[in-house]
């Protein structure tokens, strides 16, 4: 892998990190990421007449692939809020990282990508960090915890969006392969705020969207940069590097993230949570050398 890709991705795992805190700190999660597709699909849009160069005009099939990217994406989002909204966090965030067992599959069976050794330890040791990093506690029985109950819809929603995106990681791999990364991530994006509109226009949501605008929009205008700057450098990076090395590690926005916490949110910084972002970051280590 190379540094350049490293390099890159690394970058949008901690742009990634931020604006999920910002998230955080927002009132209605799902109005407020739509105010941030909002701000960064605008700023897309103000941007690209000053790209230079021609726009390589897109044909039907990378369309397409944007599209059903983007539609990954939004119904990833959904699926998450499911699991978080009806079920406890240590049960269903393990279940939600379950991308990453898929997205090696895909990439060997579907896009000829070969792991080295190095890199296939790598990613297993990302998994099991962001497996474990919401565990109780170190046991055999806690480790196997989230996939007792697979009645429950919460488990359930957790299980499908991981599968999801990593339909979502593979298309995307798809596009950036054969169109400019820059562009298609436009394409995603708007596609991805459109099906978010969609969404939002139910009754439900009609006074909640003035209301997080109101309350705040300094945050929503500081997000739509890091958005996309998150959303640009992983794609960049992922035309350089294999889909199997990139999407595990992006994971460490998660090492990031457990720092921002302790940091700035005054969160408990407990063993599991230690020995997971340690893992994380050998994982990641071991990944570039391979």
């Amino acid at each position: 892998m190379s540094n350049l890709a490293f390099t890159l991705i690394l970058f949008s795992s901690v742009m990634h990190a931020i604006w999920n805190l910002l998230v955080k700190q927002s009132r209605h999660k799902t109005v407020f990421i739509w105010w941030m597709f909002v701000c960064s699909g605008l700023l897309f849009s103000l941007v690209m007449p000053f790209v230079p160069g021609p726009v390589p005009v897109p044909d039907l099939k990378i369309l397409l692939i944007g599209s059903a990217a983007g539609a990954c994406f939004v119904l990833y989002h959904l699926l998450t809020g499911r699991a978080y909204r009806s079920g406890d966090l240590s049960l269903t965030y393990p279940l939600c990282q379950t991308s990453m067992v898929y997205v090696p599959i895909w990439g060997g069976l579907l896009m000829g990508e070969q792991l080295s050794l190095l890199g296939g330890c790598g990613i297993a040791l990302v998994i099991l960090g962001a497996y474990t990093v919401q565990m109780q506690y170190f046991s055999f029985t806690e480790l196997l915890r989230p996939f007792r109950n697979l009645k429950d819809s919460s488990v359930r929603a957790a299980l499908a969006a991981g599968f999801v995106y990593s339909f979502g990681a593979m298309l995307d791999k798809a596009g950036v392969t054969i169109y400019s990364p820059l562009y298609f991530t436009w394409i995603m994006v708007i596609v991805m705020l459109i099906l978010m509109t969609a969404n939002l226009a139910r009754g439900k949501y009609r006074q909640q969207i003035t209301a997080e605008l109101r309350e705040n929009w300094r945050l929503i205008l500081l997000s739509g940069p890091i958005m996309m700057a998150s959303f640009l450098t992983f794609r960049f990076g992922l035309k350089l590097a294999p889909m199997s090395y990139a999407v595990p590690i992006r994971q460490v926005s998660i090492l990031v993230g457990v720092l921002i916490g302790v940091l700035f949110l005054g969160e408990s910084f407990g063993r599991i949570r230690l020995a997971s972002a340690l893992l994380i970051l050998t994982g990641a280590f071991l990944i570039k050398l391979g």
